[in-house]
């Protein structure tokens, strides 16, 4: 199992339009409005690293309004 953290850089004013769209896809666990470099903060459980890159690129990043993202996969 992998967990991963990716971090969302969205277009202004559209942070909370976005959470929810996030929270719609179906390898994100949770998703939480943040305050700082990014806008949004989101935590998945997958079963491999191929799935959390599938996640960030072909389901956050095609997102409209999706300016960033950081991927952070956990490592304990």
């Amino acid at each position: 199992m992998v967990h991963a953290f990716i971090m969302v850089k969205t277009a202004a004013g559209q942070s909370e339009e976005l959470l929810a769209a996030v929270r719609e896809l179906g390898q994100v666990d949770e998703a939480h409005i943040v305050a700082g470099d990014y806008d949004l903060i989101t935590e998945v459980d997958v079963e491999e690293v191929y799935d959390v890159l599938h996640t960030a690129s072909s389901g956050i990043q095609k997102l409209d309004g999706v300016a960033d993202t950081k991927t952070y996969i956990s490592m304990g």
